[in-house]
């Protein structure tokens, strides 16, 4: 019925059946590229599978209907069948529609990015804020978060915080994170109760493996380094902080520096994670300038420098000016109540690209 879908699903049965051939599980390099494509594909095909079902017994039961007049007992069994059905059958359509319209943008793991911006210490404190709002929808979901770098604010939250977030549709759900987020109140370090404005940036990086982004040792650079800030005896005593520079294909040096955990594999190993994670959404990026006129059709550009959302604490106020949303729960939200405002999001998002694309497929195979 979908082009698409009946490649995914035809890739998948091959695939089933390379996972049972011994030649590929005795080859375990072989066997987890092909266990993992045949997961990543599994997301697919299995709501297309079911829709395909459905969608035969939404058509029977109609075939029914028309065939039992006369019968109201039979009517009224079909009727009920159809009121189970086609409920059933537009969530799994919008589903389908969400799998297409994502393309290459399935991702399960991102790199989430927190800067604070202009506003000193209470700008930290709002990164801060951010950061535990984010981590407390994430868990909420399911999802697994892990810090990877932080450098700590002087008054408390974080000047700079960067950690990973894995899970199921992590990526469509949080896209439209990246950008300024401003926020209005009465800060801690505030003496005498006036509002100020501070800002932090966010950005959401899909976290690619190493096949997508290849890293030659030829293009970095790196050194060991002793850690800065709180730690202890620890931080001033080993050099397990490492920084890495990438210098091919840049105009300027790519710097990444990682110092949060005690052991210097692992600090470059976190470091080579946000690396890549930098270089894939250059690659992006340039990816998106080839299409300039589909990305107007979309919510923002994910520009950090783009001012997406203002936070109002006096009014218990969020607005999203992407999408002229405004919702009076900022209490909710800080504590990890998103799921509105980015199914909102999601939703505007989906029905412009929809109006660009027109209807993917027709109800009941019509």
């Amino acid at each position: 019925m979908l082009p698409a879908f009946e490649q995914a699903k035809a890739r998948h049965e091959e695939l089933e059946k390379q996972l049972a051939d011994p030649a590929v599980i005795a080859d375990r390099a072989r066997y987890t590229r092909v266990a993992k494509e045949h997961g990543s594909l599994t997301k697919m095909v299995k709501p297309y599978l079911e829709f395909l079902q459905v969608d035969a017994n939404l058509q029977q039961a109609k075939t029914m209907l028309t065939g039992a007049e006369g019968d109201a007992d039979m009517q009224a069994l079909v009727t009920e069948e159809l009121a189970t059905l086609e409920p059933r059958y537009d969530a799994l359509k919008s589903r389908l529609e969400d799998i297409l319209l994502a393309g290459d943008e399935n991702y399960d793991s991102v790199i989430l990015e927190i800067r604070a911006g202009t506003g000193g210490d209470e700008a930290a404190i709002f990164a801060g804020d951010l950061y535990r709002m984010y981590t407390m929808y994430a868990r909420a979901r399911g999802w697994k978060v892990e810090d990877i770098s932080f450098n700590p604010g002087e008054q408390g939250g974080y000047k700079e915080i960067v950690c990973s977030v894995a899970g199921d549709d992590v990526y469509q759900m949080l896209k439209f994170e990246s950008g300024g987020h401003r926020v209005q109140r009465v800060p801690k370090t505030e003496q005498q109760g006036r509002i100020h404005t501070s800002a932090a940036t966010v950005a959401v990086l899909p976290e690619p493996d190493e096949v997508q982004i290849e890293v030659k040792d030829q293009d970095i650079e790196w050194e060991r380094m002793r850690a800065g800030g709180a730690g202890g005896q620890h931080v001033n005593k080993t050099e397990s902080a490492v920084r890495i520079w990438y210098k091919r294909g840049t105009p300027e040096e790519m710097e990444v520096k990682c110092q949060d955990e005690r052991s210097q594999h692992k600090n470059f190993e976190r470091a080579m994670r946000i690396l890549r994670s930098r270089l894939f959404e250059r690659q992006q990026q340039q990816l998106h300038k080839a299409r300039a006129d589909a990305r107007k059709s979309q919510i923002g550009s994910g520009d950090r420098s783009e001012r997406i959302r203002t936070y109002n604490f006096p009014q218990n106020r969020l607005t999203d000016h992407r999408i002229n949303l405004t919702l009076y729960k900022l209490d909710a939200i800080v504590n990890g109540d998103l799921t509105e405002m980015l199914e909102s999001l999601k939703s505007e998002d989906k029905k412009r690209r929809l109006a660009q694309s027109g209807d993917l497929f027709t109800k009941g195979g019509e």
